[in-house]
């Protein structure tokens, strides 16, 4: 990264507010019971229902598989918004093998350390064996590439991956692309591309058929969620115009520690919330960070994305559920 990107993100560091939670009382927040919403994907057009309730799968009593999104995971973060990152990875672990059906594979949407030290990407590997499912494919964030321009990010998760860490694979039917859009951070932060990966993108995608199931995951949002804060890519446009072909496309994306969702068309826009702490509503406070919320309102707002893939009719149901 370059130094001007290094000191916006070190300033952000510094800008990180306090939230005045104690660690017992974090904890127990995790522990009360929240709730979530299934969106059930057709053809581009949303259909919500509350979490727990059956999905209708056309007839079908499960999809043809499942994975589960996190995010943000912030190993090594200590501020009184969690002193306990650890803890609260292993409840959205327990949360993901308490499943009625196991997932296939886990997507980590980045920022899995706070600084980027080898011990706590150690720490996030070792807490992650424990989940059902065994396959984790990453895509880095910002602070998982402070230290030496994400080096030691690529030598322990891309090692198959193309240029800064890009990469896709298929599974039954899903054509899987992975990201990496905060190599080159803008002004006020917003992730980027970069020529490169653009055209690497526009050839993975060249030769598939339009009926494919397309998802795409980064770190920062592929779609613009509040440039003031950099909550956007400035190529993501570009990006997205290789896929509009194809009937059904879905981002996935984190960064911004909320759910938030939009369709355009064929496209499911959705962003995950953290493992770690919460951040502001766009605009709602003057910079981002770790945000001061009341204890009870904390199992509102982290948890985990679980998405699954439906054959018959190219259908992806997204749920969002809480650290409960």
């Amino acid at each position: 990264m370059t130094e001007k990107n290094l000191g916006y993100i070190d300033q952000k560091l510094q800008d990180l507010n306090d939230d005045g939670v104690d660690r017992r009382g974090f904890l127990k927040c995790m522990a009360w019971a929240g709730t979530g919403l299934v969106w059930t994907m057709s053809g581009g057009v949303p259909v919500s229902k509350a979490f727990g309730k059956a999905l209708d799968y056309g007839g079908h009593k499960g999809g043809d598989f499942s994975f589960v999104q996190i995010s943000d995971s912030h190993m090594g973060f200590n501020k009184p918004a969690n002193p306990d990152v650890v803890a609260t990875l292993k409840v959205a672990v327990d949360k993901i093998n308490g499943l009625a059906r196991p997932p296939d594979f886990l997507l980590h949407t980045g920022d899995i350390t706070h600084l980027s030290k080898p011990e706590q990407f150690d720490t996030v590997d070792q807490v992650l064996k424990s989940a059902s499912a065994k396959d984790v494919f990453f895509v880095p964030g910002e602070h998982d590439v402070l230290d030496d321009n994400g080096k030691s990010y690529l030598e322990r998760y891309g090692k198959n991956a193309q240029g800064a860490g890009w990469y896709s694979f298929d599974k039954k039917g899903v054509h899987f692309i992975g990201l990496v859009n905060v190599m080159n951070l803008k002004a006020g932060g917003l992730g980027s591309l970069g020529g490169e990966q653009l055209e690497w993108l526009e050839k993975d995608v060249k030769h598939l058929k339009h009926s494919t199931p397309i998802v795409l995951f980064a770190h920062v949002p592929l779609w613009t969620v509040y440039p003031e804060w950099g909550w956007g890519t400035d190529d993501g446009a570009q990006a997205l115009s290789y896929v509009k072909k194809f009937g059904s496309v879905t981002v996935l994306n984190g960064h911004i520690h909320q759910t938030m969702q939009k369709v355009e068309g064929n496209v499911t826009f959705h962003t995950a919330t953290s493992t770690a702490f919460p951040q502001p509503q766009p605009g709602k406070a003057e910079a981002p960070g770790p945000m001061k919320v009341p204890a009870e309102q904390l199992r509102t707002l982290l948890g985990i994305t679980d998405v699954n893939y439906v054959e018959r009719g190219h259908s992806l149901a997204v749920v969002d559920s809480t650290l409960a």
